[in-house]
């Protein structure tokens, strides 16, 4: 050949694809491609147990899956820290202090608090202003950095296209500018419900829903047909298909709304614009959703690319890869959403399709696309945001199960391409750093040992190969917790995870920012609260600090007693 192989579907696709590796690679046993792909047949039943040496047939793809089916500050209160907010950049070195590239030895890391998904009601008003503001009290008195909050596409243009109603944000926004607090505003494109941790539904907007009624194909469509309508499909892109907008557009005009009806904001309270790219705001494939029962931990997931605009992009690959009969569908041998990846002939170890020159093609192919949504967002959103004095972010899921297997199946089709043989995670971290993004990454709070271990969980590897791709794309790493956690567990792991001491080169970095999820009652529970304020004195300390454990522990202890009053009051209007 020519051209390797993400070569040619990278020139095919306009995105060069450079073929990334982590680490050693072992030698790769010989391996026949002739079983990794094969046409659609029908009448093969399918075996789903997980016992001896039991792998499924060829999934047909008119088969239904076999899987079962199944959501300003008081005088009184002290302030732990001042605000963190760095100078514009001058030079290339002042910019990577300014990214969180190379921060200054010991500065610390900020920490943000998640605010209620339903922060903003669907009357365009605050929800629960009374406890909002007595919680962004307590949150400043505690030291934290600000909050994050989701602006809802499906909230804001909700009912016609171009027409924004931004009320109840305005108003959100300048209550965290009273108390001081800075904001991450998550530019949210998809559907709220439907996955972990979401506690109320937020539809996209109305006449998004309608167009992708009367066009099914414009929602993500797995190999059995069935739909998914968090997210439109990246299959169509650049294809004016939302009332004569391509989706990017609509996206692209979305974010120069909020810059301009929020212009006097940004840069000084508004200091960070997480762009959501897929499902839960996060650059990725709905491979394994919880709706309605359709998948659960710790199953595989399942590719999502049988939308008609993903499969004409597919055979088009297909074609100019000289192999036209791989673009009539994606794999059909990669089972059901709540499979493991021994279940099945293309994610086993031994002699498995994602190992073949077939399985190459599809992933590389899958992922690319992934890559080039990802992109062609980040262009519009650099464009819009530039010389605004805000930062532009992007969340990258953590699928930490199946990760000691060697192909990591969760990852394969939630468009990660990482395997034992390939990092997925080093080209991500590259096209962040073309557009100066800050990679954010989640699970940062979970531990090898808490997890499943029949699945072969490893957040803590997963959390350190990530540090690594940023490090060598020279791009800053901001984290998440994946799940709700208030124990000194969590926080210590959290704490050990944002030190980012992987290696001999890493001894001035730390993580740019952490955002806690989330602010609800519970956090604001006396022994919580005591472990929280004290978890935030730490991180903003930094990895360097040397100040005895005793004496930051008295600390918190002394804000916990001054803020009581507060909190008291914070939580109890949380839970009315």
């Amino acid at each position: 050949m020519a051209m390797s192989m993400p070569h040619q579907i990278g020139a095919l696709s306009g995105t060069p694809l450079t073929a990334e590796t982590g680490g050693e690679v072992p030698a790769k046993g010989n391996t026949t491609a002739s079983a990794v792909w094969r046409t659609p047949l029908t009448n093969l039943r399918v075996s789903v147990q997980k016992t001896g040496a039991d792998v499924d047939m060829l999934s047909p793809t008119p088969s239904p899956p076999l899987s079962p089916l199944k959501g300003g500050m008081r005088p009184d209160l002290s302030v732990a820290c001042q605000a963190l907010m760095e100078a514009p950049a001058e030079t290339a070195e002042e910019k990577e202090h300014r990214l969180g590239i190379s921060p200054e030895k010991g500065k610390g890391v900020p920490v943000f608090v998640m605010m209620p998904l339903d922060s903003v009601k669907m009357d365009h008003t605050v929800n629960r202003k009374k406890a909002m503001n007595a919680s962004l009290q307590a949150l400043k008195s505690a030291g934290v950095e600000g909050i994050m909050m989701d602006v809802w596409w499906g909230l804001v243009e909700r009912d016609a296209p171009g027409e924004y109603n931004w009320g109840g944000y305005a108003e959100l926004l300048e209550m965290a500018k009273k108390h001081g607090l800075k904001v991450q505003a998550v530019m949210s494109f998809h559907q709220c419900g439907g996955n972990v941790g979401d506690s109320c539904t937020i539809p996209l907007p109305r006449w998004v829903v309608e167009e992708m009624e009367k066009d099914p194909d414009l929602a993500y469509t797995d190999q059995w047909g069935r739909r998914n309508y968090e997210y439109v499909s990246l299959g169509c892109d650049t294809l004016p298909v939302l009332k004569g907008r391509t989706p990017v557009q609509c996206y692209s005009d979305f974010m120069r709304g909020f810059r301009d009806r929020f212009e006097n904001l940004l840069g000084d309270t508004i200091v960070e614009i997480q762009v959501g790219m897929g499902p839960a705001g996060e650059l990725r494939y709905p491979s394994y959703p919880e709706q309605d029962g359709t998948w659960k931990f710790p199953g595989i997931g399942a590719f999502q690319c049988y939308d008609k605009y993903m499969i004409s992009s597919l055979k088009a690959a297909a074609e100019a890869f000289g192999k036209p009969e791989w673009g009539r569908t994606g794999p059909t041998d990669a089972g059901h959403y709540n499979n493991w990846p021994e279940d099945t002939n293309f994610f086993r170890k031994e002699g498995g399709g994602w190992d073949g020159q077939y399985g190459e093609f599809f992933l590389t192919w899958y992922s690319q696309m992934l890559l080039n949504h990802g992109e062609r967002i980040l262009q519009s959103a650099k464009a819009i945001f530039d010389d605004k004095g805000v930062k532009i972010s992007v969340k990258i899921a953590g699928i930490h199960w199946h990760y000691g297997t060697r192909s990591h199946a969760p990852e394969l089709t939630a468009g990660y391409y990482n395997t034992r043989f390939r990092d997925g995670y080093l080209p991500i971290a590259q096209m962040l750093a073309r557009h100066g993004a800050i990679f954010n990454f989640t699970c940062v709070e979970m531990r090898d040992h808490e997890q499943p271990q029949d699945a072969q969980c490893a957040p803590e590897k997963l959390v350190r190969q990530v540090a690594l791709a940023t490090q060598e794309a020279r791009v800053p790493l901001a984290g998440e917790n994946a799940l709700p956690r208030y124990d000194d567990y969590a926080h210590e792991q959290i704490l050990q995870a944002s030190s980012l001491n992987i290696d001999d080169q890493s001894s001035d970095r730390e993580m740019c920012a952490f955002t806690y999820l989330r602010m609800n009652p519970d956090l604001f529970h006396p022994d919580n609260w005591r472990r929280f304020v004290a978890f935030v004195k730490k991180m903003k300390e930094g990895k360097d600090a040397h100040r005895c454990q005793e004496q930051l522990e008295q600390e918190a202890e002394h804000f916990v007693h001054i803020t009581q009053p507060l909190v008291q009051e914070a939580a109890v209007a949380l839970m009315h």
